[in-house]
């Protein structure tokens, strides 16, 4: 009876069945997993109902088979299914498929209503700078583990956005949607996807870089006025950018001291926010309230969005970092990091106060503790609280001074 195996000394799979009276054994370079039997089992029997039909290709089917002398072939191929000596020209004229560029024309028309636009924007840019380029004209079906880990080392040598070259989770990031096109290409013309068995590269752990609270009050005492509520809400509220960028006073309860995560700015629009669980509401702290208070009287008239430039428009993170954010590391001494690590410190200051880990994720907008547990594990001291009441603690008796001044100040102006 037909069947899938599995050598026991390569855990490699193999066809194994009759045909003319023979014995056949053919090797895969598959290995041992379901959705790789699966794959095999299905092309197996197609195999055995073309032995039933006597239209059974032998040579088409496994071109360069030490079985094919022996064997007398018929018409009926069936399309590549993963042999170590079948190569990809074989397949392609045994079953044409399109070429990379016009199935992922199609591909992309089918999928986008899924996508968001700044999904969308980001996907394109790597399709039109590295995926169609190099892979555009070849046909679906011929591409191979071999062309792809190819292109891989090839990436590896480009010079990267921060570095001399290209960083592992860039690289990962461009393979990404090969895998999901040649996937769905490999289920509809039926052949093994090249990327089955292709793993990501390895990334590096990195660890956060949060500020003390001692640099905090350093960095709200030296940037620029206009810009210190922005500072204070970014660093006690674990907000990410593009929801600091495009928080709109309409979702600031300054009566329930709340502020509504309902969107965010990526790109250059408006967007849903990152995942279901970023639609949140963050309790605002004595020091945000005061903030967001004072940020009123720059912007509530001026514009709809809560920090913005003096045309309104929301502020612009390239801009941020190059003429605020760095220079104002760099004159303090301080290490240079990304303006992100704002988030990372709401969160340690959050855990160092006692606060429940269950409120602190709702906080950040995490589906679970889980990774708030594995980012900040170094910074979970005895937790009791579970209400927000310790950071408030711990800020009023920091910040007393820093409120008093900034009570006597003047009104912000819009920052430019």
């Amino acid at each position: 009876m037909a069947s899938i195996r599995v050598r026991k000394e390569t855990g490699l799979l193999f066809f194994d069945f009759r045909f003319r009276g023979q014995r056949c054994r053919e090797q895969t370079m598959l290995q041992d997993t379901p959705a790789n039997r699966k794959r095999l089992e299905k092309a197996l029997a197609k195999i055995e109902a073309d032995i039933a039909a006597g239209t059974f290709d032998y040579s088409a089917t496994f071109p360069g088979s030490r079985n094919i002398p022996a064997l007398e072939p018929a018409p009926a191929p069936v399309p590549g299914l993963g042999t170590r000596a079948a190569p990809a020209s074989a397949s392609a004229a045994t079953n044409p498929t399109p070429t990379f560029k016009d199935f992922t024309a199609t591909w992309l028309t089918e999928r986008q209503i899924e996508w968001r636009r700044s999904h969308l924007k980001v996907l394109k840019c790597t399709l039109d700078g590295h995926l169609l380029p190099h892979f555009g004209d070849q046909p679906v079906g011929t591409i191979t583990k071999a062309d792809i880990l190819a292109f891989r080392t090839k990436l590896a040598d480009l010079p990267g956005r921060t570095g001399p070259k290209m960083s592992p989770k860039r690289i990962n990031g461009i393979l990404a949607p090969m895998r999901q096109i040649l996937a769905e290409a490999a289920d509809r013309y039926g052949f093994v996807s090249p990327t089955l068995n292709l793993k990501p590269l390895r990334l590096r752990k990195t660890d956060v870089e949060p500020f003390t609270l001692e640099q905090v009050q350093q960095m709200l005492a030296t940037v620029r006025p206009d810009w210190r509520n922005y500072f204070t809400v970014r660093f006690f509220t674990g907000m990410r950018t593009g929801e600091a960028h495009g928080l709109k006073w309409k979702y600031v309860d300054l009566d329930k001291r709340l502020i509504l995560i309902r969107e965010t700015f990526v790109l250059g629009e408006d967007e849903y926010t990152k995942t279901d669980s970023s639609q949140r509401d963050i309790r605002m702290t004595q020091v945000v309230f005061e903030a967001l208070q004072d940020q009123y009287l720059a912007t509530g008239k001026l514009s709809e969005y809560v920090f913005c430039n003096r045309e309104g428009k929301p502020l612009d993170n390239d801009n941020f970092g190059s003429r605020v954010w760095y220079p104002l590391l760099r004159h303090l001494g301080l290490k240079k990091r990304r303006p992100y690590q704002m988030r990372h410190t709401a969160a340690t200051l959050w855990l160092a106060s006692g606060e429940a880990p269950e409120w602190i994720a709702r906080q950040l907008g995490h589906s679970s503790t889980e990774m708030l547990f594995r980012v900040y594990s170094r910074y979970v001291p005895n937790l009791t609280r579970q209400d927000g009441s310790a950071i408030d603690r711990l800020l009023a008796t920091r910040f007393a001074t820093t409120n008093a001044q900034t009570a006597a100040g003047a009104p912000q102006e819009a920052r430019s």
